[in-house]
Order: C-alpha cells, then sequence, then structure tokens
C-alpha cells in the first residue's frame, strides 16, 4: 500500500464521484478506479458501494477514511518535523555555562529571545566551571559553553561576548572601603586573607588573580576556599577575608559587603562563547546568532568575535 493509494481514496470518499475525484487529483478516471479496486484487494475489503447512479462509502469505507486522513496527517506532521528540525526550530540544544554568566544581562536576555523565536527547542542548560565546560564540548555531552577565559584545545572556536573589569569584594567594615569609591589597586590587598574558588574548582578567575597578584608584587594567601560565588561573598560579609569576582556580581547585593573595581591595567576578564569547530547545528547556530547580538546591544559589554586565542594571556 503506498499514500498515493490513501489520498486517491479520500478524494473519491470525499466527492463521492470518480469524475470529480480525477479532477481533484488532475489524473484520468481509468487510473483512478484502477488505483482504488488494488487498494480494496490490498484492504481485504470493499471501501465503496457502487451503482452506475451513485457512490457511497461502505460501512468499511466509513472506518478506514478515518484511520486513512490519521496517517496522511501523521505524514504530514513527520515531514515538517523533519523541515523544522533541519531549520533549529525542533530539538534539544545542550548549553554549560559557568555560574557567573548568567549574572550580565544580555545572557539571560539572549535565552528569553531564543526561547520566545524557538518555543519548541528545549534548552538544557547545566551549570558547570570553565574547564568542565570546556572538556564537556570536546566529549560533545553539550554543544555551546558559556565560560570564562582558559587555554583551550584547537577543536574548540571562540566567539568573546563581552569583557568586564574585576572587583575587589571587601567587608563593609574594612579599612580599604573608606576613600576607595574610585577603586583600588591590587597591591592594596597583598597582606589580606583570600576567599576564593580552590584551584581544583576549575574556574579561569584563579590563574588570573594568580598573575594579577604576581604583577603587583604579591603571592595571595588563599584563607578559605569555597566552590561557589554567593559563598564566597558571604563569607567576606562574615569578616573571613576579602576576594576578587567580575564586576557582574555587583548585582547581589548583600549587606556588609562593598564592591571596588581594581584599578589595575590587567583587571579585566571575558565571557566566552565556546563551540566545536565545524559542528554547529541550525539551533546552536541561531542561538550563538541571538548571543552576539544581544551582548551588542549591552552598553556594558565589549563583543569581539575572534578564533583561535585559546590562551588569553592566562596560562
Amino acid at each position: 500500500m503506498e499514500l498515493r493509494h490513501l489520498r486517491y481514496f479520500i478524494a473519491v470518499a470525499e466527492e463521492l464521484h470518480f469524475g470529480r475525484a480525477a479532477q481533484v487529483l488532475g489524473i484520468s478516471q481509468p487510473p483512478l478506479s484502477q488505483q482504488i479496486q488494488a487498494l480494496e484487494q490490498e484492504v481485504g475489503a470493499r471501501l465503496f458501494e457502487r451503482t452506475n447512479r451513485r457512490v457511497e462509502l461502505s460501512e468499511a469505507g466509513r472506518l478506514f477514511l478515518h484511520e486513512a486522513r490519521l496517517v496522511l496527517a501523521q505524514v504530514d506532521k513527520a515531514a515538517d518535523v523533519a523541515r523544522r528540525a533541519q531549520l533549529g526550530q525542533l530539538g534539544e540544544l545542550k548549553i554549560g555555562f559557568t555560574s557567573s554568566a548568567p549574572f550580565n544581562s544580555s545572557i539571560p536576555q539572549a535565552i528569553f529571545a531564543f526561547r520566545q523565536a524557538f518555543p519548541a527547542v528545549h534548552l538544557n542548560l547545566q551549570e558547570m566551571s570553565s574547564t568542565e565546560v570546556a572538556e564537556s564540548l570536546v566529549d560533545e555531552s553539550i554543544q555551546v559553553g558559556l565560560m570564562r577565559p582558559l587555554p583551550l584545545p584547537d577543536s574548540l572556536s571562540v566567539i568573546e561576548l563581552m569583557r568586564e573589569p574585576l572587583v575587589a569584594v571587601l567587608n563593609a567594615g574594612h579599612p580599604l572601603v573608606e576613600g576607595s569609591e574610585r577603586g583600588l589597586y591590587l597591591a592594596q590587598l597583598a597582606q589580606e586573607p583570600f576567599v576564593f574558588f580552590p584551584r581544583t574548582y576549575g574556574s579561569g578567575l584563579y590563574a588570573q588573580l594568580l598573575n594579577l597578584a604576581r604583577d603587583a608584587g604579591f603571592s595571595p594567601h588563599f584563607a578559605q576556599e569555597a566552590g561557589e560565588a554567593m559563598t564566597i561573598i558571604g563569607l567576606v560579609a562574615a569578616g573571613l577575608g576579602v576576594s576578587v569576582l567580575p564586576a557582574s556580581y555587583q548585582r547581589i547585593r548583600i549587606d556588609g559587603v562593598v564592591y571596588r573595581t581594581l584599578l589595575d591595567q590587567e583587571a579585566v576578564t571575558a565571557v566566552w562563547l565556546v563551540q566545536r569547530k565545524g559542528a554547529q547545528t541550525p539551533m546552536a547556530k541561531a542561538f550563538v546568532e541571538l548571543l552576539v547580538a544581544s551582548g551588542r546591544c549591552d552598553d556594558s559589554t565589549s563583543p569581539l568575535a575572534t578564533e583561535d586565542v585559546p590562551g588569553f594571556g592566562f596560562t
């Protein structure tokens, strides 16, 4: 049984006239009659009651008509699903992101815009460290990554979405708070205990802080470690030390914490959008375009498309 047999049958069932059905189908009447007879033989039931004056559906034909319409509707749905998947309008997009990425306004804006434009695409968002983002892209468990700068393998490509300054996170009662409204230098924190991510966490900020501290002439003393930025800020509020975080974390308002911009020239971090080279799906392409466009509309960002920039100075 072929799909055209079902279409022929439905046309005759709707017209109840072989001549008119043939005109609708754009074929001549004799072949149409032959195809209906062949269909009845295939089904093993008479689908039409025929006389010289009229054509009517048999009881078997009425039941078969309902099922035939369902079959063709499902075929059309399957074709539509395939077309929409090809256009990136259906399916699942797996995105890995470092915890600090959503604090930049352009990223949640792009996610919202993508969900509005492609409501049938399931966004599978997975929070992980920057190192885990890179590893997950390499092993193909995610399709798009949002991360802080880290050395990357050659198999991955980078788009820099935005840059932002680093800020010192201080307890509100710290002596450096007063008079530092315009910012301070990292060297002023040389004698302070730091609350920061552990080395093993895989944050790109760890290596950057070490480099900045080295340039400022000291090695930071890490008195307390925490895997979440919110915990780090809370521990600073508790007076356990100072910290350094991207400026977007200033959106978090916690009593007892003050943020001060670092004035060191290299005290700037970035958010990268990372993908596997040559493996961009239509869904990923649409998401990347929205994210880049959203970043360019954000006055606080400075997007720059780049390729092959795995080091970014933080080795």
